[in-house]
């Protein structure tokens, strides 16, 4: 069954707000492409993005918000971001800056890392669907992961079944290219996706802009490093038994093993959905010095259960030194 598709009239946006704050996915026009858009305060809202999406890793989403003033409770912003965001905000410019600790953003959408990747867009029905919905809304393209990016909503409603909200349709995207990603967490900007702003129109801002070295094509997204995102303590995967010290991260309906220092839930009915959304907020809890490592049962290889199982194998990865 076909997600409904709904003309973007101020009552649909209405009801797309409502459906965001409640949790549900609604897909919505912007500038570049439509974009998959849920709640980015809530760690199962967007755990149903990753889901809906097939996303094979935990990759940070954008998190869209009207401008300046509803992004700087979620981020630290320096002379170099104000002037980016005057220049090019509202547009398809994605920022990432320094996520506060206290910025209320679910984890998983920025993928367990400690920034954020912020992004005003201008397209209209956007614009007045994120006033609407009052929060912020993390949004990834409205595609199964690996197709190409929707810049109408018929392309939509064909990647998606029943599990979407809505589609607010605004017509054809008039870019139909994805934002630009510019990293300005260290000294040099860094252009880690080209898109609707160019690199010559960065330059004339910033001067020198830097590209991600070989080997490390996202510096701020997972999967550039063989071990990341780890806890300070080691990780040990697949666990079926206790061993000295351990916390553990327990998944499933089966009884887990005993003797463990302390345990925290994922799952207890295996939903990969929930455990998707609990993983970081767990890891982050059971990471202090007090235990000796931290044991995780096994997690199955499938729908999101990858996604977790890759997150896990990296942050259990050997560190370098």
């Amino acid at each position: 069954m076909a997600p409904e598709i709904v003309q973007a009239s101020d009552g649909a946006i209405g009801r797309a707000a409502q459906l965001l704050r409640a949790g549900e996915l609604v897909a919505f026009p912007t500038e570049t492409v439509y974009g998959l858009g849920g709640d980015a305060t809530s760690e199962t809202a967007v755990a149903r993005i990753f889901a809906a999406k097939g996303r094979p890793r935990f990759n940070p989403l954008i998190v869209h918000v009207p401008g300046v003033a509803e992004a700087e409770p979620f981020a630290a912003f320096d002379e170099r971001a104000y002037e980016a965001a005057r220049r090019f905000w509202p547009g398809p410019m994605t920022l990432v800056l320094p996520r506060r600790p206290d910025s209320g953003l679910s984890l998983l959408a920025s993928a367990g890392l400690d920034t954020v990747a912020l992004r005003a867009p201008a397209h209209p029905v956007a614009r007045q669907l994120l006033r609407a919905a009052e929060k912020p809304i993390a949004a990834p393209s409205a595609n199964r992961s690996g197709r190409v990016s929707p810049t109408t909503a018929a392309h939509v409603a064909g990647e998606f079944g029943a599990g979407l909200g809505l589609i607010l349709d605004g017509g054809a995207c008039p870019i139909g290219l994805e934002s630009t990603i510019l990293d300005l967490t260290g000294a040099v900007p860094l252009l880690l996706r080209a898109g609707g702003v160019s690199l010559e129109e960065l330059e004339v801002v910033f001067g020198e802009i830097g590209m991600p070295s070989a080997g490390e094509k996202t510096p701020r997204a997972p999967g550039s490093l063989p071990s990341h995102y780890a806890p300070s303590l080691p990780l040990r995967l697949d666990a079926r038994e206790a061993r000295p010290g351990e916390a553990l991260l327990a998944f499933g309906p089966e009884m887990p093993p005993p003797g463990f220092a302390e345990m925290l839930w994922l799952s207890r009915s295996g939903d990969l959905t929930e455990a998707a959304a609990n993983l970081f907020a767990a890891l982050r809890r059971l990471d202090r010095p007090e235990f000796a490592a931290i044991a995780v049962m096994p997690i199955p290889e499938r729908g999101l259960g990858r996604a977790i199982n890759d997150r896990l194998r990296r942050a259990a990865a050997p560190r370098g030194g």
